[in-house]
């Protein structure tokens, strides 16, 4: 099967949008839980903006994968972007005016745009060959890099950019997200026509050799559900270290210029090595690269746990770890979704499969606060370790299922 013509295109379209998207992600994310403090005065709070986020991220992954499902790609992401956008400037105001309600309202509508750089992943897969399916999806992934390297080591000059304008100082990367949200919604409402997921449905209405079959499949199948767990395991524990990280930080002298520097390189990790990650999908397969994310993931939870808190290297290095274990899995985890929805529900059940990651990652980011209050930070990355290692029985599972039906159709 050759690759359809209108591929190509998609990708440079979808691209561009995730360099701007990458910016407007990273850059809040950065300062979040450092401006919830501020304005609550508690760490046991702090990690309260990550969960606020998360669950609009999970209410907006409903809206962009119906709406995609409806009217096609290019509708729904639009719209998770401009409303990230004007999530990020309601933070900024409530930054400005001291209200804790908008503030936090705020970060709900802020996560639409964390959804809608999610989903966009699944659209480079729509007009994919099958054997390349990783790599489109990795492809969108790594776009995001650009941006998501550059915004939070933008965090110091949009903080003092914000001084300048008689702005909370925290508020200034928000500034940007916003910005950055509008143009990726921008070039996305202009360049991606023609639209991968309509395109792709009349495709799969036209019988041919070289189409693959898209025999509806159960909605829950055993891969579906073996890859939503690996997606849900590595949210949850990547959200959970990285929300606490900058407060552990400035809790040991450390400025918002070097927590602004360990999200950068962890955020690096996150989307840098994707397009070796969907290589190796491609090569080995979506399971034997989760089982390389979750002994990442260990590895990262180990590192952050002893990790002298002085040392700006070392917190870099767990976190980059942290980043890269989370590329493993969202990329075989994605792979196996992707893999194992027709074209008839696939936006639909895609942005169903991103709930469960946002409120796995509201959960880790709010849970991390209350655990680092009641016990410490290395105590709460070695629980994100052990966390991880759930990946390995979820895998198991789905690959003993196929083997209980044919035994079951066999007896």
């Amino acid at each position: 099967m050759s690759e359809h013509p209108a591929q190509r295109r998609t990708l440079a379209v979808l691209v561009a949008a995730q360099i701007f998207s990458g910016a407007g992600l990273a850059a809040g994310i950065t300062v979040g839980a450092l401006l919830a403090q501020d304005m609550l005065g508690s760490t046991g709070w702090a990690g309260l903006p990550a969960a606020m986020f998360t669950v609009g991220s999970a209410g907006a992954a409903v809206a962009v994968g119906r709406i995609s499902q409806r009217a096609g790609r290019r509708a729904g992401l639009t719209f998770g972007y401009l409303t990230g956008a004007l999530g990020s400037f309601g933070v900024v105001a409530g930054a400005v005016t001291g209200s804790l309600l908008l503030l936090f309202a705020s970060m709900v509508v802020y996560g639409a745009g964390t959804a809608t750089s999610l989903q966009a992943r699944y659209a480079g897969a729509d007009l994919a060959r099958p054997a390349h399916r990783a790599r489109a999806i990795s492809t969108v992934l790594v776009a995001t890099t650009v941006g998501a390297v550059v915004g939070p080591n933008l965090t110091t000059p949009m903080s003092d950019l914000a001084v300048r304008w008689g702005i909370p100082s925290l508020s200034g990367p928000f500034v940007l997200s916003g910005v950055a949200y509008l143009l990726a919604g921008l070039v996305l409402w202009v360049l991606l026509r023609p639209d991968p997921l309509v395109l792709a449905k009349a495709i799969a209405e036209k019988p041919a050799d070289d189409v693959v079959d898209t025999t509806a499949t159960p909605r829950w199948s055993a891969p579906i559900v073996a890859g939503t767990t690996v997606m849900v395991v590595t949210q949850l524990v990547m959200a959970a270290i990285m929300t606490m990280t900058p407060i552990h930080m400035q809790h040991h002298g450390h400025g918002v210029g070097a927590a602004g520097f360990v999200i950068a390189v962890h955020v690096a990790g996150m989307y840098l090595p994707s397009l070796l990650s969907g290589m190796l999908v491609d090569r080995f397969g979506a399971g034997r690269v989760a089982v390389a994310a979750a002994a990442t993931l260990v590895a990262a939870g180990l590192a952050a746990a002893l990790a002298p808190p002085s040392s700006v290297g070392a917190l870099a290095v767990a976190l980059g770890l942290l980043g890269v274990g989370w590329n493993l899995g969202l990329v075989a985890g994605t792979t196996m979704i992707a893999d194992a929805t027709p074209v008839a529900t696939r936006a639909r059940t895609q942005g169903t499969v991103d709930v469960g990651i946002a409120i796995a990652g509201a959960g880790g980011g709010l849970g991390s606060g209350v655990i680092v209050a009641f016990s410490d930070y290395p105590g709460l990355a070695f629980l994100g370790a052990g966390i991880a290692l759930l990946i390995v029985p979820a895998l198991a599972w789905s690959a003993r299922r196929p083997r209980i039906h044919d035994e079951v159709a066999a007896g």
